[in-house]
């Protein structure tokens, strides 16, 4: 990257990202271990408090408000409980809610973490649980849907599907949205969870290891790759491989390995995946190629795994990383 960290972030500032998927409300239930029940050999968890967080297409959409970008949401929540606190968490965000409908008789999907440890001592995660919808979306929602999702493409410089398989993004509203995209020429990059073989012709993705590993014999064969971009019509893969870093695979140029930034030891993965495609998509609408794109999102991923919980990477902290990581002058003698 060839660009002062005070350009790059006026190149933020003035662009506008598309992300379309499934909104996910991230919930965080904390508390206090008192004692163990005299009902079942289980501990008793004092409640201390509940606190909800976008995540996955809301994740991205958080990240990209956060790296100083315009951003349109385009997806769905319930009439239900949870639907009002991902809205609400999004608002906080300075995410736009306004090309989000709201459905009746749809689960919002969440994710609640109950979080335990002793009072002074730092809580971790001892369960998941996952409320999902029970049905798919019915014809008028998800026209609606597909019409944000084409209107918010018109103004966007690059546009993410966001895919966690909870109904959201449909073979409809992928060809919808690349067909728009298309017309415009800009970037439409896919994240999907084990269903990227659905996705063909959009311009890039971001899988991670195991997802690769599941469409392709060795998933840490580059020829494989390659072919497996050149067979989804991809202009490019960007693998993500935790500590191991970054892949980016490009068919009939050479692969590109990046290393990966800051400590090995991630105090949390939670959501790190949707950071590092909001900042390669970004990149991408800045102009980057998808090398220096790529590298761009390897800090803002080196820098999220070092946060707990489902969070985001800010302008200023990515600037300072990437400032920190270039070669330092030599003074004359």
């Amino acid at each position: 990257m060839t660009r002062s960290t005070d350009i790059l972030l006026k190149d933020f500032a003035a662009k506008k990202i598309a992300v379309i998927g499934d909104l996910v409300a991230d919930q965080y239930l904390s508390g206090s271990i008192a004692r163990v029940s005299r009902e079942a050999p289980v501990f008793i968890l004092r409640h201390n408090e509940t606190s909800t967080l976008p995540g996955a297409a809301a994740n991205t959409a958080a990240n990209i408000a956060a790296l100083g970008a315009a951003v349109l949401a385009v997806g769905v929540v319930g009439e239900d409980v949870n639907g009002d606190a991902l809205l609400d968490a999004l608002s906080n965000a300075n995410v736009p809610t306004g090309s989000i409908q709201r459905v009746s008789n749809w689960n919002t999907p969440t994710k609640v973490r109950v979080l335990a440890g002793h009072q002074h001592a730092i809580h971790q995660q001892v369960i998941r649980i996952d409320y999902e919808p029970q049905k798919e979306l019915d014809p008028p929602s998800a026209d609606r849907l597909i019409n944000a999702a084409t209107k918010a493409c018109e103004s966007a410089d690059a546009v993410i599907i966001s895919d966690y398989n909870y109904g959201t993004a449909t073979p409809n509203l992928f060809a919808a949205v690349k067909h728009a995209v298309a017309a415009r020429g800009i970037p439409l990059v896919v994240d999907s969870r084990f269903r990227l073989g659905e996705f063909a012709g959009a311009t890039s993705a971001t899988p991670n290891q195991d997802e690769v590993d599941q469409l392709v014999d060795d998933g840490e064969s580059v020829e494989q790759l390659e072919e497996l971009c050149r067979r989804l019509e991809f202009n490019s893969l960007l693998v993500t491989r935790g500590n191991n870093g970054m892949l980016v695979v490009r068919p009939g140029e050479r692969a590109v390995e990046i290393a990966a930034v800051g400590s090995l030891d991630a105090v949390d993965v939670t959501g790190a995946g949707d950071t590092v495609t909001a900042a390669y998509a970004l990149g991408l609408a800045c102009g980057f190629d998808e090398v220096d794109a790529a590298r761009l999102a390897n800090h803002a991923g080196g820098l999220v795994v070092m946060k707990r919980g489902t969070a985001v990477v800010t302008a200023d902290e990515l600037a300072a990383s990437i400032a920190a990581d270039l070669p330092k002058a030599v003074p004359a003698k």
